[in-house]
C-alpha cells in the first residue's frame, strides 16, 4: 500500500467525521425551531429531512419525524393550535457529535504519525 493511499484514507476518514459532526450540529441547532405549517402541509409526510452534500454526487440524509406542542399563541401554530418541531433526540445527537469528534481526532493522529514517519525516513535517507 502506498503512502498516498494511507494518507488518503486518513483524509477521507476526517472528511466523514467532519460531515457527521456537521449533521449532528445542524440537528441540534434546529431542535427548537418550529416548522412552518404551510411547509408541513405541502409535504406528503410529516417528516423533516436534513441533507448534507458529501461531494462526488452523494448526499447523506437523515429523516427526523416531528413532535407537536400545543401553543395556540405561537404565530407558527396550525389551525388546531399545534406547533410542529423536528423530533430531535438530543442524547443521540450529542453522542454522535462526541464519537465523530473522537474519530476525527484519531484520524488526525494517524495522519500526523505517518507524516512524521515519512519525514524521518527522508532524514535517514539523506545521511
Amino acid at each position: 500500500m502506498s503512502i498516498d493511499a494511507i494518507l488518503d484514507a486518513s483524509r477521507a476518514g476526517m472528511q466523514n467525521e467532519r460531515l457527521r459532526m456537521d449533521l449532528a450540529g445542524r440537528h441540534i441547532a434546529v431542535a427548537n425551531q418550529p416548522i412552518d405549517p404551510r411547509q408541513l402541509a405541502a409535504s406528503a409526510s410529516a417528516s423533516f429531512a436534513e441533507t448534507v452534500d458529501l461531494g462526488d454526487g452523494m448526499d447523506a440524509a437523515r429523516s427526523l419525524g416531528t413532535r407537536t406542542v400545543l401553543d395556540p399563541k405561537n404565530p407558527m401554530a396550525d389551525a388546531q393550535g399545534q406547533v410542529h418541531y423536528p423530533a430531535v433526540d438530543m442524547v443521540s445527537e450529542m453522542t454522535s457529535l462526541m464519537t465523530a469528534s473522537r474519530g476525527y481526532e484519531a484520524n488526525v493522529r494517524s495522519f500526523n504519525v505517518l507524516r512524521s514517519m515519512v519525514l524521518r525516513a527522508f532524514e535517514i535517507g539523506a545521511k
